[in-house]
């Protein structure tokens, strides 16, 4: 009656020996068995909304799995195919959990994961994240994440306008678990952003006014509690998880960088996610390349498994 993670392998298995796109990876086995992973959470993040692992029909029906799976066959670039199967989505990913992933062993802990973009979250949203409040960790190690907790997270973190990322962080926020979050709630984890800005010697942003501007943007139907059912109707939503634990992104929102406005109104069909992937994936690929002339060397797979790509 469900769908578990595993009954996919065998999909990915032929994909990968079948689909043009995906025919230079034939020659590593260990990053075939990565990206076939990657699409399989990224499917489950997506569309198993009761996060139990079990996928049922009723949940297949309600997403655009099998639209995608048929533009699969259809389109022999798979970097087209921005939902779930995207080599490129994939090799930022992946590429994001090695750099933090220091020894290598497929598991992080705290310290690993607070170097996430340039120390951009607080010590308290990684705390909860490792309470294994928004999702129970896979790795079934204490202080541990696993690769799979991480894809989760990251696609959380980069598109937090979307249901899944709403829901993920909302639990993170709502400290007693009672569905509402209260000023108090905010306010906790808005101090450590404030403390921030103090040290890097930004003008600071009293609380007061954060609130004004949350309740702004959200307009909660009870005065005082903000719902997820309230989060799910504002298109504001993420900006303010920004505002509470990420400074990075609260400093762009606050400046509305120009650049960023522009790229949303230029293709408006394109998620966060996607604008995110893309960005990363041209850095990471003018890195890649720049170190393969360095070092006057133009095999970019020699290295296998001690460099990524």
């Amino acid at each position: 009656t469900f769908i578990v993670q595993s009954d996919f392998k065998p999909v990915l298995e032929e994909l990968l020996a079948t689909h043009p796109g995906l025919e230079f990876l034939q020659g590593t086995p260990e990053f075939q068995e990565k990206y076939a992973e990657t699409v399989i959470y990224r499917i489950f993040y997506y569309i198993n909304r009761s996060g139990n692992g079990r996928l049922t029909l009723r949940e297949l029906k309600r997403s655009n799995l099998i639209f995608v799976m048929q533009q699969v066959d259809d389109e022999e670039e798979i970097n087209k195919i921005l939902r779930y199967f995207s080599y490129e989505h994939f090799y930022v990913i992946y590429c994001k959990f090695w750099e933090l992933d220091t020894d290598h062993d497929y598991l992080l802990d705290r310290e690993n994961l607070i170097r996430y973009g340039n120390h951009c979250l607080t010590y308290r949203i990684v705390d909860r994240i490792f309470s294994q409040v928004p999702k129970k960790f896979s790795s079934n190690m204490e202080g541990k994440m696993s690769y799979e907790d991480f894809v989760y997270f990251i696609l959380a973190e980069e598109n937090k306008s979307s249901e899944p990322s709403l829901e993920y962080w909302f639990k993170c926020i709502d400290l007693d678990g009672n569905g509402v979050l209260t000023s108090s709630e905010l306010q906790y984890f808005y101090e450590e952003q404030l403390h921030r800005m103090s040290c890097m010697s930004q003008e600071p942003v009293l609380f007061e006014d954060i609130l004004c501007q949350i309740v702004d943007m959200i307009s909660p139907e009870r005065e005082g509690y903000i719902t997820l059912h309230d989060l799910k109707r504002s298109k504001l939503s993420g900006n303010i998880f920004n505002i509470l634990f990420n400074l990075n992104k609260f400093m762009a929102f606050e400046s509305r960088d120009p650049f960023l406005i522009h790229q949303e109104r230029e293709d408006p069909t394109l998620t966060e996610w996607d604008r995110f992937a893309h960005r990363e994936y041209v850095r990471l690929s003018m890195e890649e390349d720049s170190e393969a002339v360095s070092n006057g060397n133009v095999e970019v797979w020699e290295e296998s498994l001690e460099a990524p790509f």
